[in-house]
């Protein structure tokens, strides 16, 4: 089964059948569907006899260790290029997210896949489509078209991919072909019970410990219409969690009854806050973030703004006001 039949995947699949070192990344903090895309691939890569390298600007987070070869993962500031003739950007809406200045694939064919609507389509070779519930799921389509057989690490790591993405099934992109997509990835090995123990069931207490405290600051707005929430550097401190553990926070604000935008914000550096956004009930959180220099998905997108926990409050309040003016 292909999930979306009218997608060209014929620049990438040559590209890659091309290639003899490939090296895959994803963007900066990354999440399980641009590590589960990266592991994918790499297992694919490799049965094509391809050399491989998988790179990324940050560390592999808890809930991906578990996932096969993520310790092969390498991070740092800069790779060592020798001899990598092909970059794939995985699940990256923006070349700034992968962390890397230009120049250093200026030798490279750069190709990009993603499922964020507002990715400008920054490579040489792009497959940009939204229609994807993520970008796992391109993974699908693409193996099938590079003449593939899904593996079992494959399917593990595709399955982690769209189940975090989708927000574990709940938003609208799930179709019946994201079920059936599913299914087939179960059939080759991926196991529900051992992902949901390692993303959802094996939380440290540090993480429940920061989620106590940023309930406390979870406020609710537009006459019940919006939630805020945010955590910061002394409650990562204090708690001693991690950022990465901060992922899932926006999903108890997006449950409350009522809420149609949820937004979360943490702390990227003293002065630099990343903000995400949740949209329900038909509200567009992408043009939210678009405002703000950001971008993403219409039920879920975010954006990095500069200046104080207060000033960026404002700043972003400034753009839901406008929301719920019209």
């Amino acid at each position: 089964m292909i999930l979306c039949p009218e997608q060209d995947w014929k620049a990438v699949v040559g590209q890659l059948t091309a290639a003899k070192h490939i090296m895959l990344t994803t963007h900066r903090s990354p999440d399980a569907d641009g590590i589960g895309s990266q592991i994918a691939l790499f297992h694919v890569l490799k049965n094509m006899g391809k050399e491989v390298t998988m790179y990324n600007r940050d560390v592999v987070p808890r809930i991906c260790r578990y996932l096969p070869q993520s310790d092969a993962i390498q991070t740092g500031e800069t790779p060592d290029m020798t001899g990598i003739d092909t970059v794939v950007a995985l699940d990256a809406g923006a070349f700034s997210r992968l962390g890397f200045p230009e120049s250093l694939f200026e030798n490279c064919c750069l190709v990009n896949i993603d499922h964020h609507a507002s990715n400008p389509s920054y490579a040489d070779i792009n497959v940009v489509n939204a229609d994807y519930c993520a970008t796992g799921a391109m993974m699908f389509d693409l193996i099938q078209h590079l003449g593939q057989l899904i593996s079992k690490p494959s399917a593990v790591a595709m399955y982690a991919a769209i189940l975090t993405d989708t927000a574990s099934f709940h938003l609208d992109r799930v179709n019946a072909d994201v079920h059936r997509m599913t299914a087939e990835l179960i059939e080759a090995g991926a196991e529900p019970a051992v992902a949901a123990d390692a993303i959802y069931d094996s939380q440290p207490l540090a993480r429940l410990s920061l989620l106590t405290l940023a309930l406390q600051n979870l406020s609710i707005e537009h006459d019940g219409r919006s939630a805020w929430m945010h955590v910061t550097q002394f409650m990562l401190d204090d708690t001693g969690a991690k950022n990465e553990d901060t992922e899932g926070f926006i999903d108890v604000s997006r449950s409350v009854q009522g809420v149609e935008v949820v937004v979360f914000i943490r702390p990227e550096s003293d002065t630099r806050w990343k903000v995400s956004f949740r949209g329900k009930e038909g509200r567009d959180v992408g043009v939210v973030a678009a405002k703000l220099g950001g971008g993403g998905h219409r039920y879920a997108s975010g954006c990095a703004v500069s200046g104080s926990l207060e000033e960026v409050y404002a700043k972003v309040r400034t753009v839901v006001d406008d929301v719920y003016a019209k």
